[in-house]
């Protein structure tokens, strides 16, 4: 399958084991990371998931699992940092089609590093990159 970069509702599915993360988009992580492949996740996810965990949307216990997993070479996942050609890239999603800025920031990431982007987001799905779902 090769490398791919998860989104946050994404990544929240596939650590919980959510029914709501589709079979295709299931099947594509867990083959790129038995293939040896990484699955990549923006560090704009990771701040996302510590704001959610500071409203209260999502356990605690799933953001330690996650920061569990990167220490562990064997999980597949890989933190991956917003930088300047990450912005540079997130140029070309058009803010008409996705609006919201930490969407357009994974997005930018995807379209940087030349990998799918893993995401159920239609707005995501419609801008001009390579998506899972």
């Amino acid at each position: 399958m090769g490398s791919m970069l998860l989104d946050t509702h994404a990544l929240v599915g596939y650590l919980e084991g959510s029914p709501r993360l589709s079979p295709t988009a299931l099947a594509a992580i867990r083959g790129s990371i038995a293939a040896g492949d990484a699955a990549h996740v923006s560090s704009v996810t990771i701040t996302e998931l510590i704001y959610l965990v500071e409203k209260g949307r999502i356990a605690p216990l799933l953001l330690d699992q996650l920061l569990g997993a990167f220490r562990r070479p064997d999980s597949g996942l890989v933190a991956t940092p917003f930088d300047l050609e990450s912005a540079e890239a997130m140029r070309r999603i058009p803010r008409g089609i996705v609006p919201d800025m930490p969407d357009r920031m994974i997005a930018g990431t995807a379209l940087h590093l030349g990998l799918p982007l893993v995401t159920r987001d239609a707005k995501i799905r419609a801008a001009p990159l390579v998506t899972i779902w």
